[in-house]
């Protein structure tokens, strides 16, 4: 792919704008069932009862999930393309988002939310992937940098989960009948969506054979982008999960503000990844990385020590723009040649959804020790050597891939 070979906007396939839009559906209803639960956690805390470390380990659950799903979710997108992975872990993210309801509402059990928890987090780690190569086969045929507007798209849905789930924690929304709402909005609109998806021969990358998967695992670049992606997943899923009780616990404000704190934190990424398609097009991806992830510990910097709930919130928004390229970013170089893309993209999601296994335990432990705001000091600790990984996200020689153009 080459400068000259990115279409113009009218000469777009109309499949291929299908597509485009299908993939943008189904990454906005994936975060938005993902932010419903983050928004309604000190409300699940408070119907449980539970500690910081309790809490973490609860979380755990759905990390859990998420990392199990993301072992074989590149040969299970191989083997039914993207369209139908989407479709069946679409499937365990609704009835994983249902059964937490039920089991924190009229039922009351703790076991019940990690069973939920833990089919939430499978079904969104598999769709995870699926929905990522899928995007980034719809963004080499359009031949310009848009895969961070899928995730912006998802960072949308999160915005959309999280005004809702402060609406409804405001309104006194029963838990159940919150997410089971949220549960049938996300299946039905995330079917409409996979149904535009590409024919299956475009996506499909034709070497996600077993030793495929087990070859992306042996390349440096492949771990080296992981392994930015991870501490990038990191900075997104701390706030993810514990930002909204942080600020309940360390600013004193109400579970409400809380999260809203977390849709302003959503908002900032959101913004990041809708301009980062431009300044990266105009920059690369170099540059507009290591200026995004010295925001990230700036914001999360002053968000923890301002010692003001407004002074906060601003670093909150730094947090959330420096936070919002790193993980699509990541995805994208992974998947620079596309036909090996359904390996190295698994791979780099494993990567990064390890950290989401590691997050809720080690805030939550020190969070019982420090408090839960003060533990989101690990943050800024993490991300300064993460720098010197930014140099494997260029495309390797002889690769087919190429910087896209600037969108027209």
């Amino acid at each position: 792919m080459s400068a000259t070979a990115s279409p113009p906007r009218s000469a777009v396939p109309p499949p291929l704008l299908a597509a485009r839009n299908g993939v943008a559906v189904v990454f906005a209803l994936n975060g938005l069932a993902v932010a419903t639960w983050f928004s309604r956690i000190p409300a699940v805390r408070e119907a449980l009862g539970l500690s910081a470390g309790q809490l973490g380990l609860l979380l755990l659950a759905m990390s859990g999930g998420a990392v199990l799903a993301l072992i074989s979710a590149g040969l299970v997108t191989q083997r039914l393309g993207p369209a139908r992975t989407v479709v069946t872990s679409t499937v365990l993210v609704a009835a994983g988002l249902a059964g937490v309801g039920l089991a924190a509402g009229p039922i009351g059990s703790l076991p019940g939310v990690a069973v939920g928890l833990f089919a939430l987090g499978y079904g969104s780690g598999t769709c995870d992937v699926a929905m990522n190569v899928e995007g980034a086969a719809v963004e080499k045929r359009l031949g310009r940098t848009i895969l961070p507007r899928f995730h912006a798209a998802w960072s949308l849905g999160s915005v959309a989960g999280a005004g809702l789930g402060a609406g409804a924690a405001r309104l006194g929304v029963p838990i159940t009948a919150h997410l089971a709402a949220l549960a049938v909005l996300v299946l039905g609109g995330t079917l409409l969506g996979a149904r535009r998806f590409l024919p299956a021969s475009h996506a499909d990358g034709g070497s996600t054979r077993r030793g495929g998967l087990l070859a992306a695992w042996r390349e440096p670049r492949t771990l080296l982008i992981g392994a930015l992606v991870l501490v990038m997943a990191f900075t997104e899923g701390s706030a993810n999960d514990w930002l909204a009780v942080a600020f309940v616990d360390g600013y004193g404000v109400s579970e409400a503000a809380g999260a809203a704190v977390f849709g302003v934190f959503v908002t900032g990424m959101t913004i990041g990844r809708t301009a980062g398609t431009v300044a990266i097009d105009r920059w690369g991806r170099g540059p507009v990385l290591v200026g995004t992830i010295l925001l990230a510990a700036a914001g999360s910097l002053l968000a923890v020590l301002a010692g003001s709930g407004p002074v906060a919130v601003v670093g909150v928004v730094l947090w959330g723009l420096g936070a919002s390229l790193g993980f699509p970013v990541g995805m994208s170089a992974a998947a620079d040649d596309e036909e090996r893309a359904p390996a190295r993209v698994s791979v780099v999601a494993v990567l990064g959804y390890t950290s989401f296994l590691a997050s809720p335990p080690l805030l939550g432990l020190l969070g019982d020790h420090v408090g839960t705001l003060h533990a989101l000091l690990v943050v800024p600790v993490l991300l300064i050597p993460t720098l010197a990984l930014v140099p494997a996200t260029r495309p390797p020689a002889g690769s087919s891939a190429t910087a896209p153009v600037q969108e027209n």
